[in-house]
């Protein structure tokens, strides 16, 4: 199953406005970070640097900005660990950071180094704590159709500050966890502590077929719901900014995408995460 990285690609454009667009190429490049660790996995990086934001974007170019020879460390406040650097053939691009020793837990904090060539970069993030999915079911408007969307029901914890994502993951049709259109939740807004939502398709770059945001008849469909902090909140609903007002978010229309990476680009981000697999009728 391919595993590709899903928002490398829109930061590793340079950041900026539409007023120093056609400055891009005088812009320094610079790190740009897509990390993560969730409860329960090891953390993992992809290292590369930014791409003038004149050049032509697509898989082969984002290959020549990857970084193989960077030094990562993470701690948990407990634990050093040196990520090792693996060339991951189900990956674009095929070169991931991972570690081995350290493995998320709610409730703790987690640092981020980066030393590459006269360059330091940092980051903190925490994992959450994780909400469990309740029910997951596929539905249909009329029984006849062949297509359908995802609900999910799940309880926000009372008297907790709580920032989710929804994301689903097709078997054998899609590498990696995509975050749901508009799956970016502040329980702010919630009317009710328990939640019951539709769940639609996300955007995937560089897509094997054509985007659509419904689920069809024969898909194995996992969905996930992630807690995470305001940082990643605020780094995702960015993303989804941009997918919403430009449909492209490897250029940035308006406004450069948010960051918790101090000299650097992109985002460092601890996940709560519960999975729930929902099965559809079989293809006819």
């Amino acid at each position: 199953m391919k595993k590709y990285s899903l928002f490398l690609l829109m930061i590793i454009a340079c950041s900026c406005n539409n007023d120093s667009f056609s400055d891009g190429i005088k812009l320094e490049s610079k790190l740009a970070v897509e990390g993560w660790i969730e409860e329960g996995d090891v953390p993992q990086v992809i290292l590369s640097s930014t791409i003038p934001i004149n050049d032509v974007v697509d898989s082969t170019n984002v290959l020549d900005h990857v970084i193989r020879s960077a030094k990562i460390t993470v701690s948990d406040g407990e634990t050093v660990e040196v990520l090792r650097v693996k060339n991951d053939d189900n990956r674009v691009p095929p070169f991931v950071y991972f570690g081995k020793e350290i493995i998320g837990k709610a409730g703790k904090t987690y640092t981020l180094k980066i030393e590459y060539l006269n360059r330091i970069v940092v980051a903190t993030t925490s994992i959450p704590k994780t909400v469990a999915i309740a029910t997951a079911e596929y539905v249909k408007k009329n029984a006849t159709d062949t297509t359908g969307y995802v609900f999910i029901k799940f309880d926000d914890p009372v008297n907790e500050k709580n920032y989710y994502q929804v994301a689903t993951r097709i078997e054998e049709q899609e590498p990696i966890f995509v975050p749901a259109f508009y799956g970016n939740l502040d329980d702010e807004k919630f009317k009710s502590h328990s939640i019951s939502m539709q769940v639609n398709r996300g955007v995937l770059l560089f897509p094997k077929t054509k985007f659509k945001p419904y689920f069809t008849d024969g898909d194995l469909i996992f969905v996930k719901l992630r807690t995470m902090n305001k940082e990643a909140f605020d780094f995702w609903n960015s993303w989804q900014n941009e997918i919403v007002n430009s449909r492209n978010p490897i250029y940035p229309s308006n406004t450069s995408l948010k960051s918790n990476i101090k000299g650097g680009v992109g985002i460092w981000a601890g996940y709560g995460q519960n999975t729930i697999v929902v099965k559809t009728p079989p293809k006819k």
